[in-house]
């Protein structure tokens, strides 16, 4: 029997049964651990073969399952102590983080945040506190990944969120997309006037997505509006007339037959092309969205 030897798992050991009356206990080698596991169970032996300890008895799973629970707690016990103390010599000073019998994270939504959290073991939500709780046995982890935690819940808070919307309201990429917000409100699309869509039917657009055309009016794009907001439209030999056009109904996405080859370069050029099947599922997504969104404001409260 080897003593010094112990098969290594990186979690609570696992627990293997065995034909015969007993069962196989494994984890991680150590020298207080070996000797508390013999005085608890003084008929077990080490197998070689198996790199485990085999402990006879009908009862013998039960027993170790017990007994490896206790471990866990007194391995949780040390490596809390082992965390106060950490973070007696070297402590996170944050407004965001209180100090109880575990560490209280109290900070704005963030996805950053809580990816970083998500990364931090037994790291869990509170729900009844608001708050997240890590137990000080995570500490090192929690300290090492602190400067992307607060700088997130920093660039999270109301003030400075309202502070990057007041910046960016005066900007020209601001400006820009409010511009390209009301030209889409217009529900119009600059379209080749001896090249045009099918009417009443999806086809796939450059700026819209998947959208049905109801009508082509004889007015024709002016270049300068073109090279605003339809850079697509770039060829010079040809006019564009405008498209009056609407979304796609779900039952209308369901009926259409996808491409089976990505749009050419001469159909982007031109505008619309038929939608392939990646196109037609993202388009249809939208539309179960729209249409249950619909169904819930028609239905309103209900008991």
């Amino acid at each position: 029997m080897d003593g010094t030897t112990v098969a290594a798992s990186k979690h609570q050991p696992a627990l293997q049964k065995q034909d015969t009356p007993g069962a196989l206990a494994n984890f991680p080698y150590d020298r207080m651990t070996v000797e508390r596991f013999r005085q608890a169970f003084p008929r077990a032996r080490w197998s070689d073969e198996r790199r485990s300890w085999f402990v006879p008895g009908k009862t013998a799973a039960r027993r170790v399952d017990r007994w490896l629970a206790r471990e866990a707690e007194l391995l949780a016990i040390h490596a809390d102590s082992k965390g106060r103390d950490a973070f007696a010599f070297d402590p996170i000073s944050s407004p965001y983080l209180e100090i109880a019998d575990d560490l209280l994270i109290r900070t704005p939504y963030s996805k950053t945040l809580l990816r970083e959290l998500h990364e931090i073991p037994w790291a869990s939500w509170d729900n009844e506190l608001r708050a997240w709780r890590v137990p000080f046995r995570s500490y090192e982890e929690l300290r090492r990944r602190w400067p992307i935690i607060e700088e997130a819940a920093r660039h999270s808070e109301p003030e400075e969120r309202k502070r990057r919307r007041e910046a960016e309201s005066d900007s020209e990429a601001q400006r820009t997309r409010r511009l390209r917000y009301a030209e889409r409100r217009r529900h119009r699309y600059p379209v080749p006037s001896e090249d045009l869509p099918p009417m009443g039917r999806p086809v796939a657009t450059e700026q819209c997505g998947v959208v049905v055309f109801t009508d082509v009016s004889g007015e024709l794009v002016e270049p300068s509006v073109l090279a605003a907001f339809y850079p697509h439209a770039r060829r010079t030999d040809i006019d564009y007339a405008w498209g009056t056009w609407r979304s796609a109904t779900l039952t209308e996405l369901i009926r259409t037959w996808p491409a089976r080859r990505e749009a050419s370069e001469m159909e982007r050029s031109r505008g619309w092309w038929q939608p392939t099947l990646p196109e037609l599922r993202v388009a249809r997504r939208n539309a179960r969205t729209i249409e249950r969104r619909r169904r819930n404001r028609d239905l309103g409260p209900t008991s």
